[in-house]
């Protein structure tokens, strides 16, 4: 792995009257130069079962200054987004990971809170409905001041669009893998732009130029590059760089140009004419594990390649827990109408979606309508009503917003919340919003909402059917509630679908009376509730039912993603050896 500045620049010196006030982009007046200096940092994780323990990084050291760009090359497995997740706080918590070292901010331990960070990460999640210009106009909104006027907000982010070279497409919508949208390279520089918004010091991008053409990669580059110069500590990692980006400034954390390469050779190896510096050093260090005399003539020479200065490092613990340098920008339901507002365009402008939730609830109409048109009041009616009620309630009435089944609404939302969830983590560990308003707005734009509690899309496919099928067995129509046995009676009373198909019943046979020939027959509606054990109910009862259910669950929902909010590793000093 090398550590290679790619343009030098002179240090910012910058100074900001207002912190409250959003710095112009790129501008840099308004971002106080951070140095970041780290020693020692080695990560390991441990495996219980194997008993053994795999190196992740190992007495990493180095530097990154204002002014500069730092890029981070090595091949695949050699810890460049582990050291990138580390100096940006953002390495996920386990129990398994064990890491040490020393990391400071401008010659201070790093509390986490002195200095806004923007971190670019390898995936590139947006809401697929928004235009460029809402995405950057609602991250400005729930990160700028309240104070800040719209005049002087649009003004901001339209110098975004302008400075990151996204003005073309600012109308046009992201898109996703099934909706055509921007290329990778804009919703590349689109990530940056949203990191920008806060006017961060310290600029962290793992791998930016994955996935990317060499042209939209060189021009990410230049993007990255131009920040650096601009006053921001800015440190990337890079898989292979194409020529042209490498070539500008070679380092490894030292001198610049020529002189890896000259360093390198001292040892016997030689970057050949016409051959990208880049990928010399990158097969350079590099470890083949398949051959046993290419492993053991390579390793000996790995610590040769690694000429960084260590130094002594504060021996002060460092919790990163990744703060805003400002409070959070607007009120709670500030946060509530602006969240409100992207979730229904998200699920408003769905065209294909919509198209086939409205043919299909026509359809349905139509179909049901003739089947069941002008029942009468016959015995065989009863039936017909009972089924009827049973379809009805598996389309789930009891929500008017949307027309669709409870299936249909199960099957999108465990298959949108996963991604969906992944952005939100990563605004709420911005100090973007909290919790509290995203949940309700997106109850009140996706409803019925089935908010998943397993980890993969898969799991919640596999999971969610099989609950509506219990659900639906235990809703009141095919097993009587008195004959349930008692190990399974709870379940009609945590089942919404039963109260709706209770309440459609009480509303449907309530003081009706059916033509009869025999005394055992059914005389009268109330008789056919008693049938379904409904007797004596009312739809009151059934409302109030629903709604506890639904309360209980919604604030499950909130508990469990509050309690399983992203934590980061903490960053212990290293142990002191024995004398």
């Amino acid at each position: 792995m090398l550590a290679a500045p790619v343009e030098e620049g002179e240090e910012a010196q910058s100074t900001s009257e207002d912190p409250e006030a959003p710095a112009g982009p790129g501008s840099a007046g308004g971002v106080p130069p951070v140095t970041i200096r780290w020693s020692n940092i080695t990560c390991t994780l441990s495996d219980k079962r194997a008993k053994v323990v795999r190196f992740l990084l190992t007495e990493v050291s180095g530097e990154a200054k204002p002014g500069r760009l730092l890029a981070i090359m090595g091949p695949s497995g050699s810890g460049k987004t582990t050291l990138i997740n580390v100096l940006a706080g953002q390495l996920t918590a386990s129990p398994r990971l064990h890491l040490t070292g020393y990391l400071d901010v401008n010659g201070q331990p790093r509390s986490g809170g002195e200095y806004k960070i923007a971190f670019l990460r390898q995936e590139d999640l947006f809401f697929s409905q928004l235009t460029v210009r809402e995405t950057l106009s609602l991250a400005a909104e729930l990160q700028l001041p309240d104070g800040l006027s719209a005049e002087a907000r649009d003004e901001y982010v339209n110098k975004l669009l302008f400075r990151l070279g996204l003005i073309n497409c600012a109308d046009s919508i992201v898109g996703d893998t099934k909706v055509r949208g921007i290329s990778g390279g804009e919703k590349k520089r689109l990530s940056l732009a949203c990191e920008l918004i806060a006017s961060p010091s310290l600029i962290f991008a793992d791998e930016p130029t994955t996935g990317l053409d060499a042209f939209q990669a060189e021009k990410v580059m230049e993007t990255l590059q131009q920040l650096a110069l601009d006053g921001h500590t800015v440190i990337c990692s890079i898989h292979q760089p194409r020529g042209s980006i490498y070539s500008k400034s070679v380092v490894y954390m030292g001198p610049a140009k020529e002189e890896p390469l000259s360093y390198f050779a001292k040892f016997g190896y030689q970057c050949p004419d016409h051959v990208n510096p880049a990928e010399f050093l990158a097969d350079l260090i590099s470890v083949d594990y398949t051959s046993a005399e290419a492993f053991s003539q390579i390793v000996p020479n790995v610590p040769c390649t690694i000429p960084i200065t260590r130094r002594e490092g504060s021996k002060t613990s460092v919790k990163f827990t990744k703060k805003p340098i400002v409070k959070r920008r607007g009120g709670w339901w500030k946060q509530f109408w602006l969240l409100l507002k992207r979730a229904w365009m998200q699920a408003s402008r769905d065209g294909p979606t919509n198209k086939v939730r409205t043919r299909m609830s026509i359809a349905s109409a139509m179909i049901f309508g003739s089947v069941f048109w002008r029942m009468g009041r016959t015995q065989t009616s009863i039936q017909d009503r009972m089924g009827l009620l049973q379809v009805r309630r598996i389309f789930w009435p009891f929500v008017l917003l949307q027309s669709n089944t409870a299936m249909a609404a199960l099957t999108k939302t465990v298959g949108v919340f996963p991604k969906e969830k992944a952005i939100v983590d990563r605004e709420r560990a911005k100090g973007s919003y909290t919790l509290g308003p995203y949940l309700l707005s997106k109850l009140l734009a996706e409803i019925p909402v089935v908010l998943p509690m397993v980890p993969t899309t898969e799991a919640a496919m596999a999971l969610g059917p099989s609950l509506m099928t219990v659900f639906i067995v235990f809703g009141g129509y095919y097993v009587n509630a008195e004959n349930t046995p008692l190990i399974f009676r709870w379940i009609p009373r945590v089942s919404l679908i039963r109260w709706a198909f209770q309440g459609l019943s009480i509303n449907e046979f309530h003081g009706l009376e059916f033509e009869h020939q025999h005394s055992f027959d059914i005389q009268t509606g109330e008789q056919a509730l008693e049938r379904l054990s409904f007797g004596g109910s009312r739809i009151r009862d059934t409302v109030m039912a629903q709604g506890r259910i639904l309360m209980f669950w919604y604030w499950t929902t909130y508990l469990l993603l509050e309690k399983n909010k992203p934590k980061y590793q903490q960053l212990l000093p290293p142990p002191t050896p024995l004398h």
